[in-house]
């Protein structure tokens, strides 16, 4: 970008972009609506990649990369996962996570087949003084498959870049053991819609997966929130950890690990993380598929406090392992709500104290609200939150929390709660 193009962006970073676009006229030697589109992109990342937003130098590509890039926050997360020798990452895309990865690594590979945005990222990459990255335009399984298996595999790679410096070898099998694969297969159909099941990304890491591991030990596959764990772990094998990532209490993106030779059987080793990434904190609840089986688990009425798992948490599946590990009763063997005298300060979750259990009644309920409103959470409950605000007549908001459940008795009821000073975690 030229100076002026810069000084445009800066002095109008926090502008209304539609207001821009109308004002067009008014700036004869300015390309407006490409800047409105580095402008609206720049307002997005401001808050999922706030050191890039604050480099004046980077370009943003399409907002559809934008968009379906992972945040700073999580980048870094899964940086925290990775190290060695070399890292290749098979989905290049705007090139968020290699960024912070290969930071862990003598030497990584961003292999993309969009050339535009293969540029931008290169670009980009300039700026924000990355030098260890070569970059390969191309078919990301094509390009892999020309790659000798021996402990040539690097020369091979630095072929296709001869500005690389030279890269010392190693033999095959610390090549393997100190060398990533990394891929984020794009998750939509021809049509545009989004996809799920592995086998409906592309590419799709259930064809390829013999081919990556003639390359590597080591496999770190991004994949998507709605994802199906258990048929995931089940359909890929050589699964070792699985990490739920939450930002904020909201489940962001599923990564699977997976190594060679590995042999997990029904996936009872595999270790699940229950990740949550807050601005100023990260909490984790790692445990086996073995032990979130024969967890031993009590059921008891609400008592003084109640707790509701974190979002990640709730992802993994650790129903019975949260209960034993934080010493807490279930309420009910599938309300996955949790409960003590005492409290439990170190809990994952959100943690109310309880005013009242009652039925769904509303006379019986308003006692205990100090407004006509409340914010009314369901687990195991035959009506909706619309449905249950309907026939209470409550607004959303205020100071009370409604947990509408059936308890260990199979009784419908409702406890009436506050939240405790602890902040979620």
């Amino acid at each position: 970008m030229s100076e002026a193009e810069k000084d445009f962006i800066k002095a109008h970073q926090n502008d209304e972009v539609t207001t821009l676009l109308l004002q067009a006229k008014k700036y004869p030697n300015l390309n407006i609506p490409d800047l409105v589109l580095q402008i609206k992109a720049r307002q997005k990342a401001k808050v999922k990649l706030p050191e890039w937003s604050e480099n004046e130098g980077i370009v943003f590509p399409k907002m559809l990369s934008v968009e379906q890039c992972s945040s700073e926050i999580t980048a870094k997360f899964k940086a925290s996962l990775v190290e060695g020798e070399t890292l290749i990452d098979l989905t290049g895309g705007m090139g968020v996570d290699i960024a912070y990865m290969s930071k862990n690594f003598q030497k990584a590979f961003y292999i993309e087949q969009n050339t535009d945005l293969l540029n931008v990222t290169k670009y980009n990459f300039e700026q924000l003084g990355i030098k260890n990255v070569a970059f390969i335009e191309g078919n990301s399984v094509e390009c892999l498959s020309e790659i000798n298996v021996a402990k040539d595999d690097l020369e091979d790679l630095e072929l296709k870049d001869k500005s690389n410096p030279e890269i010392h070898q190693s033999d095959e099998s610390k090549f393997r053991q100190n060398n990533w694969i990394y891929l984020d297969p794009h998750r939509r159909d021809d049509t545009g819609s989004k996809v799920v099941r592995l086998q409906d990304c592309e590419p799709n890491i259930l064809s390829i997966k013999d081919l990556l591991f003639k390359k590597t030990d080591n496999i770190l596959l991004k994949a998507s929130p709605m994802l199906d764990i258990d048929l995931a772990i089940s359909d890929l094998g050589n699964v070792s950890h699985v990490y739920v990532v939450a930002v904020e209490n909201e489940v962001k993106e599923v990564l699977f690990h997976l190594q060679s030779p590995l042999s997990v059987g029904e996936g009872l080793g595999v270790r699940l993380h229950a990740v949550n990434l807050t601005k100023n904190n990260q909490t984790e609840l790692s445990f086996s598929k073995s032990q979130e089986k024969n967890a031993t688990i009590k059921l008891g009425s609400p008592q003084q406090y109640l707790y509701e798992p974190n979002a990640a948490i709730l992802k993994t599946g650790a129903f019975r392992f949260t209960a034993q590990h934080f010493d807490l009763q279930k309420i009910a063997p599938h309300s996955h709500l949790y409960t003590s005298k005492e409290l439990v300060e170190n809990f994952q979750g959100r943690t109310f104290k309880i005013l009242a259990v009652c039925k769904l009644d509303k006379k019986e309920i308003s006692k205990y609200l100090t407004e006509n409103k409340a914010n009314v959470t369901i687990r195991n409950f035959p009506l909706t939150v619309k449905q249950i605000r309907e026939k209470l007549k409550l607004s959303e908001g205020g100071n009370e929390y409604l947990f509408a459940t059936t308890d260990a008795q199979n009784q419908k009821i409702v406890i009436i709660c506050r939240r405790t000073g602890i902040l979620p975690v």
